[in-house]
């Protein structure tokens, strides 16, 4: 059916706020995983973006905040960050609109009270309900085995939730070898430090572990601003030996998140990571050398979202995704994700939530459909006006392979 002027605005809007969406970077477990899942009031508001925030509206010795407990820590942001200022941040809104997307009204200002709400919860249920409310159709989690905490949660049971699918990260064995060598060896991989054929043989066994116990979407490593490929580094031995052969021999993309500059403030713990301008020479080295291998690709810098675009332009085996971490506020999402269109078409993926806690998914996805539709709303106005009919099938069609299928196609 051929779209008209009149009508266009709305279709649009109806069909991006009823297309199911794939999460393709969380950072969320299932219910089976038990504490590692994190949900409710008090998680979102100690959530890392919103603990920098109220440290520095209101200055405190870190040393005493992170004595306090947790909801201790999740008054003190409450106090500071909602009831003597207006919670404006994209952060702080972003709780308002969970609060209001489960029927809490968002003018309620006691934490007791929406305490108590949560409290009456069942765990399960409200995961259903959650991905439900945010039209999620599942998630991809980011699965470490060289953390204690998840090495034995997935030792227990193999994983068989629908909603919440697994991605092997790698960060240690790419970013420290002299601490995965003695992860390795823990875990009885007879590794050393000289990356000899035995270490390799070992590093490939690993793999195979937990790629058959996990079954990942993808392999994922998030990298430093000073990432470069290939040198005579450890790493791209790492890569050469290793990762890159077993990634196109178990047809797995590597999902590469680049231009974090780890713990700028220390005391900070994890809201104290920062960010660099990557150098993409080594990216399109991976994508020329490696035509075989298929590369997700997401940078922390906004000065590097337009050479990323010029590069995937190039390399078919490269698919950008997501507005990453800083890069996760309205304004900047809009202007990477219509950059994106303008030069890309729809051969990209335009986010992903980057969720450490459920609740944030009721947040993330409408704030980012919003903006979407206003994107989309624009663009094919353009369209029209230039002759080209448009219909409500390709309207359809076009948002679902923003959305999920083109993650969907290229991570089979």
């Amino acid at each position: 059916m051929t779209v008209t002027p009149q009508t266009l605005n709305s279709i649009i809007d109806n069909i991006v706020h009823c297309t199911p969406v794939v999460d393709m970077h969380t950072h969320l477990y299932p219910p089976a995983f038990g504490p590692l899942l994190q949900w409710g009031i008090d998680d979102l508001l100690t959530y890392h973006y919103l603990v920098a925030e109220g440290i520095r509206t209101a200055p405190m010795p870190l040393d005493r905040f992170w004595s306090l407990t947790k909801k201790e820590q999740a008054g003190y942001v409450w106090e500071h960050l909602f009831l003597r200022r207006a919670p404006i941040s994209e952060a702080c809104r972003g709780v308002v609109t969970c609060l209001q997307a489960v029927g809490i009204d968002p003018r309620e200002r006691s934490l007791d009270a929406i305490r108590s709400f949560y409290q009456g919860l069942n765990r399960e249920e409200y995961v259903e309900t959650v991905f439900t409310k945010a039209n999620v159709k599942y998630a991809v989690m980011t699965n470490d085995p060289f953390d204690p905490a998840e090495r034995q949660a997935w030792e227990k049971a193999p994983l068989n939730h629908p909603r919440f699918h697994a991605a092997l990260r790698m960060d240690p064995l790419l970013m420290n070898w002299e601490t995965s060598v003695s992860l390795l060896r823990d875990m009885g991989y007879e590794v050393n430090h000289d990356l000899n054929d035995k270490s390799q043989g070992e590093i490939r066994r690993f793999l195979e572990k937990w790629t058959d116990r996990m079954k990942p979407r993808y392999l994922a490593v998030s990298l430093t601003p000073d990432f470069l490929y290939p040198d005579d580094s450890l790493r791209t031995r790492v890569l050469d030996a290793c990762i890159l052969p077993f990634a196109r021999e178990r047809n797995l993309p590597f999902a590469l998140m680049i231009g974090v500059r780890r713990q700028i403030n220390p005391a900070l713990k994890l809201a104290g990571d920062g960010v660099g301008r990557a150098e993409l020479s080594g990216l399109i080295q991976l994508c020329l050398q490696h035509p075989g291998n298929r590369f997700l690709v997401t940078l922390l810098s906004r000065e590097n979202q337009h050479e990323l675009c010029v590069i995937a332009r190039k390399f078919p085996n490269l698919m950008p995704f997501g507005c990453w971490w800083f890069l996760n506020n309205p304004s900047l999402i809009e202007e990477i994700t219509r950059q994106r269109i303008e030069m890309l078409g729809w051969s990209f993926i335009p986010q992903h939530s980057d969720a450490r806690v459920l609740d944030q998914l009721l947040y993330k996805w409408p704030h980012f459909r919003r903006i979407l539709v206003r994107i989309l709303i624009e663009k094919y106005t353009d369209l029209v006006r230039s002759g080209w009919n448009v219909t409500e099938e390709e309207i359809r069609r076009d948002a679902a392979r923003l959305l999920s299928d083109n993650f969907e196609s290229f991570v089979p």
